[in-house]
């Protein structure tokens, strides 16, 4: 739902404690989200861009996507982040760009609250008809 209607192509300010948070599918343990832009908030269909923050021991389960890439920036906390069979440790200011196609997910392995940035495009994985 978009918590400001608007017209299309029009700007968007928003108060990021207006928007609910939300354990998407595949998302475990308190691994919550908040669309800041994307198809719910903004209508956009070219990027999707989430605040999110996973409790100690939350993750997203291992998945891939087919057209989508992202990129994780981790804001606080830390956590192991597995891109097809490596790990790595990611830490405030650390940030990785994910290809489509590489297998991925990302554990909360700290004691306190891992924060981080996802941006994702375009906002849906489905091929583009054209």
């Amino acid at each position: 739902m978009n918590p400001n209607p608007r017209t299309p192509g029009s700007a968007l300010v928003e108060q990021m404690a207006k928007l609910l948070w939300k354990e998407y599918p595949g998302h475990f343990g308190g691994a919550l989200s908040k669309e800041l832009a994307g198809p719910e908030t903004t209508g956009s269909q070219r990027l999707d861009v989430r605040l999110s923050r996973y409790a100690p021991m939350a993750y997203v389960q291992e998945h891939v996507h087919k057209i989508q890439e992202q990129v994780y920036y981790v804001l606080e906390g830390e956590g192991v982040l597995t891109l097809d069979e490596q790990r790595h440790l990611m830490r405030p200011n650390d940030f990785v760009h994910v290809p489509p196609g590489v297998r991925h997910s990302f554990h909360n392995t700290g004691t306190a609250g891992l924060v981080f940035l996802v941006i994702t495009t375009p906002a849906s994985d489905e091929e583009e008809s054209l």
